[in-house]
């Protein structure tokens, strides 16, 4: 096999291999642990309800996701600084964004990616979050 042949294989394959390892921008971990890009809510979102019915606050602990279950609770960790949440998962996004989380102000607020706008998170499922 030649060189021009090599590649062209590998140009072929790698994007295979890479599209099947990452859904979007985030990585599952295990069957309760993903890490990827995290989102917040605009201000605008306040007071309108979210997918379970609840009325949306940027001031509480609440997210959305795609794929957990709604009510579903997760420790949502910032991997540069080490801060962690619990947040409430009550509402989903558009069915095109790519991101892991989408957080309430004031969860983004507590994990410090306020002023940057995103975050990289892990988020763990907290099955009794007593």
């Amino acid at each position: 096999m030649n060189l021009k042949s090599t590649l062209i294989l590998l140009l072929l394959i790698v994007p295979f291999f890479a599209s099947a390892q990452y859904k979007g921008r985030y990585v599952k971990i295990d069957d309760n642990t993903w890490q990827g890009t995290a989102s917040y809510y605009h201000n605008k979102f306040n007071g309108r309800k979210t997918a379970n019915g609840e009325i949306f606050s940027n001031s509480k602990m609440t997210a959305a996701n795609n794929f957990l279950k709604l009510g579903t609770y997760v420790r949502a960790t910032n991997l540069k600084n080490g801060k962690s949440v619990v947040v409430k998962i009550n509402d989903r996004m558009a069915k095109n964004n790519r991101r892991l989380i989408d957080m309430s102000k004031e969860a983004a607020r507590r994990l410090g990616y306020v002023k940057s706008g995103l975050g990289k998170l892990k988020i763990e499922v907290i099955p009794n979050p007593e």
